[in-house]
């Protein structure tokens, strides 16, 4: 089995690049493109530019990783519902306010995005919005629980954040600490979050080599 089997790739959906992604080494290997959109002021998602490019990334065959804001969440339900032809995953499950310990309103945007069939949710970046140096997993579980209750098992997948996460824990400590948080999860769904479900959505072949189709239309 490769080491690899598919690459999201860093690309401004308001300039895609996608015919030179195309021609780069390893391109077979495309699943997918994310871009910055945290850094991006209020109204970004709905530029008509930027929805034009996402469309584009959907023709593609590929899927685009929301990188965003708690407060972004609504924008985000609002591109998901707009462009259904597209797929969608929220990483981080939208960086919600750990630290603080409150779940609103986050949970309540995170629910307008998870009503988007076209939309999946990665567990994956939440030590990092907890306190550093004092987090539990009980921190982290209302917003485990919260995105399991909302997405199901079959739109959610497990994520590191790596190397990103070493600012608060290894990359050890982050695969445990989500094992014991869905250790009442069933055998089917935990194996949906550790692997199915990412293997399904981003359309990989994992026990070949690259993606389960080719790049297609960029």
């Amino acid at each position: 089995m490769p080491q690899i089997a598919g690459v999201v790739a860093w690309a401004d959906p308001a300039d895609l690049p996608l015919g030179r992604y195309r021609r780069l080494p390893g391109a077979e290997y495309l699943v997918g493109v994310r871009a910055q959109v945290q850094a991006e002021p209020a109204g970004y998602l709905d530029r008509a530019d930027v929805r034009a490019g996402l469309l584009a990334v959907g023709a593609a065959g590929l899927a685009f990783d929301l990188v965003v804001r708690a407060d972004q969440l609504g924008e985000c339900a609002r591109l998901a519902a707009d462009l259904p032809s597209v797929r969608f995953v929220l990483d981080h499950l939208g960086k919600p306010p750990v630290a603080s310990g409150r779940s609103q309103p986050w949970r309540d945007d995170l629910a307008r995005l998870a009503a988007c069939p076209n939309v999946s949710a990665k567990l994956s970046g939440l030590v990092t919005e907890a306190d550093w140096r004092t987090w539990t997993a009980a921190d982290l579980r209302p917003f485990v629980l919260a995105a399991l209750d909302l997405f199901g098992a079959e739109r959610l997948m497990f994520g590191s954040d790596w190397p990103v996460c070493l600012l608060a824990a290894s990359y050890q400590g982050v695969l445990d600490t989500m094992r014991d948080l869905l250790g009442d999860v069933g055998d089917a769904d935990r194996a949906a979050i550790f692997g199915g479900t990412a293997v399904a959505f981003y359309q990989l072949d994992p026990g070949g080599t690259g993606v389960s189709s080719p790049l297609r239309n960029a």
